[in-house]
């Protein structure tokens, strides 16, 4: 890797001792949140949508993504020698190239359904994904992953980058012959995680320099408009700030800005840096993101929690709280300490992992509530049941990691912490 950021430890021994034990309690979390989600890879290899206990819920379809995350961070739990990670990494990796291929038209489909038809459009969030568990299962040594990853990659780039705007499109029809006239940052930011990992994997530099460009125009986006982030565009990547209004709750694409998104995007600048071996680069606009998800999303006056959404002044919209946003709240923090070395964010750090320990962890089932009301109780209008464990097991383990452009690279120099 291009750049090795080192933890910034603790200011007292009595910081140190909490740090340890903190330390101890998050390695054992991320393996339990690793055996809670053994349970949603079927034998072929489609990961299922899990229930508040770990059973399927065979009432949704086996999707893409949620295959794809589970993939990656099984194969992210091999790397740190986590016992029979490797195995459900290697049916995952298989599910992908045999259960949720499209083998008439190519790429991948959203979902298989009922009756294992393949349905839906292709879409880049999802196949971003797909590039993600191809590259962590590169590096982690899974069988079929290097050809995944050629694969994936090939796809991303001749069916959704768009090389006059520097961004990939949204959504394409089964057969390639339509594009959807929505643009949207969701799945640049999670394409921009994907090529970072492409990188690591690949050492082809292209990934990289695509990862870069697609963050800077969000940087830009961003500081346009007060460090909230635009994440719905028209075809010609102008923002549509109203739209969605008239549909506040949506798990993908709800209006307005997304704190949770913006706390993302600073941990990802940080990481194209850590990549690139440009340190310092992109500090000052991850910052101003971090701070204004903070200011615009914490809501401490109702018990702690951020909120999912707010309008373009900073006013809750959807103000329950979803575990995927205080995730990358704690994640976000920890490396901001690390670059910047400023005691702020590991104090922050600390105190959103207890409001975490207290309110999203369910220690019962060793997994996380996926969603919160406004008094913080376990609720499920959004986001019924457990559908993964990504966003939890990253912020879980990721203190424990050098700093580099991806947790596949990551996870790689840490070794078998976890044996």
């Amino acid at each position: 890797m291009n750049a090795d950021l080192t933890r910034t430890g603790a200011g007292s021994t009595s910081n140190q001792a909490a740090d340890t034990t903190d330390s101890a309690w998050r390695r054992e979390h991320f393996v339990s949140l690793l055996r809670f989600a053994e349970g949603s890879i079927r034998e072929d290899g489609a990961a299922c949508w899990l229930d508040d206990d770990g059973r399927p819920d065979t009432s949704h379809p086996v999707e893409t993504w949620i295959t794809s995350r589970m993939a990656h961070i099984f194969a992210v739990g091999h790397l740190l020698g986590v016992s029979g990670a490797d195995q459900y990494a290697a049916r995952a990796v298989a599910g992908l190239q045999e259960v949720l291929a499209d083998g008439e038209h190519g790429g991948w489909l959203a979902s298989r359904g009922e009756g294992d038809e393949l349905v839906g459009t292709k879409e880049a969030y999802a196949h971003a994904f797909v590039v993600l568990a191809a590259s962590t299962g590169k590096v982690a040594g899974v069988p079929g992953a290097p050809e995944l990853l050629t694969q994936a990659l090939a796809v991303l780039d001749a069916r959704f980058w768009e090389p006059e705007h520097e961004l990939h499109l949204d959504e394409r029809s089964r057969d390639w012959s339509s594009t959807s006239d929505y643009r949207g940052v969701n799945a640049n930011m999670h394409s921009v995680e994907a090529l970072l990992a492409a990188h690591a994997a690949t050492g082809d530099r292209l990934w990289l320099d695509r990862a870069a460009a697609i963050g800077d125009r969000v940087i830009a986006w961003a500081e346009a408009n007060e460090w909230r982030i635009p994440e719905h565009f028209d075809s010609s990547w102008s923002p549509q700030l109203e739209y969605n209004a008239d549909r506040p709750h949506d798990p993908f694409k709800p209006y307005g800005a997304t704190p949770g998104h913006g706390l993302e995007w600073a941990r990802l600048l940080l990481q194209v840096d850590a990549e690139a071996g440009t340190p310092g680069k992109r500090t000052a606009a991850a910052a101003a993101l971090f701070d204004r998800a903070v200011q615009d999303g914490w809501d401490g006056e109702h018990g702690g929690g951020f909120v999912y959404t707010t309008d373009w002044a900073g006013t809750p919209v959807e103000p329950r709280r979803f575990h995927w946003v205080a995730a990358e709240a704690v994640a976000t923090a920890n490396v901001l300490a690390r670059v910047t070395g400023e005691e702020r964010y590991t104090e922050l750090e600390r105190d959103w992992w207890g409001w975490i320990r207290e309110h999203l962890v369910d220690t019962e089932r060793g997994s996380w509530h996926h969603e919160l009301d406004t008094e913080n109780r376990p609720s499920g209008r959004t986001w019924v049941g457990k559908p993964d464990v990504y966003h939890a097991a990253q912020a879980a383990i990721l203190s424990e990691l050098p700093l580099t452009g991806s947790f596949a690279a990551s996870a790689q120099q840490a070794g078998q912490i976890l044996a």
